[in-house]
């Protein structure tokens, strides 16, 4: 069940996420699609990682919690929800952050970052010039990975909604 949603949510995600970094950052389809990929995939490697290494720190009851709704969509204990919402919002952010530097590693390794010139003395007001566009570049990393992100987990969330109101 859970390699099915992880499966199932990779193939919504990666349309989605590919979609907004083509508008937001102008990449062509081709580089938009692939670097949705690698940012999913690697993001999914690593959540899955931490939760190898976090599951056998985890108390009894939680871990009992986990295999209940992983396996039958039930929580039992309802005091529970407080803690899924605030580690929802904690994974939300992690992911984001995740993504935004493999997206800054995967532009520099793969030479998107803009080419580069000769080189020549550059003065002041150009240095500046080119501090600004840097800076603005960056400013639009983080709005397409964020927005990107939001998406992909807004409908993460409406079929986690819909399957659990399919089953009851």
């Amino acid at each position: 069940g859970a390699i099915f949603f992880e499966i199932l949510f990779l193939l919504i995600a990666i349309p989605l996420e590919a979609y907004i970094l083509n508008r937001w950052l102008k990449f062509d389809k081709r580089t938009s699609i692939f670097y949705a990929i690698a940012l999913n995939v690697f993001s999914s490697v690593i959540g899955w990682i931490v939760f190898f290494i976090v599951e056998p720190i985890l108390s009894i009851a939680i871990k009992k919690e986990l295999i209940n709704y992983v396996f039958f969509n039930k929580l039992q204990d309802p005091s529970i929800g407080t803690m899924i919402v605030l580690l929802s919002f904690t994974i939300f952010i992690a992911t984001f952050l995740v993504k935004f530097l493999l997206m800054k590693i995967l532009i520099i390794f793969m030479g998107e970052g803009g080419k580069k010139t000769e080189t020549e003395i550059i003065s002041s007001q150009q240095r500046a010039s080119y501090m600004n566009m840097a800076k603005l570049q960056n400013t639009n990393l983080i709005t397409a990975t964020l927005i990107a992100n939001s998406l992909s987990y807004t409908a993460i969330t409406f079929i986690i909604l819909i399957r659990s109101l399919s089953i009851k």
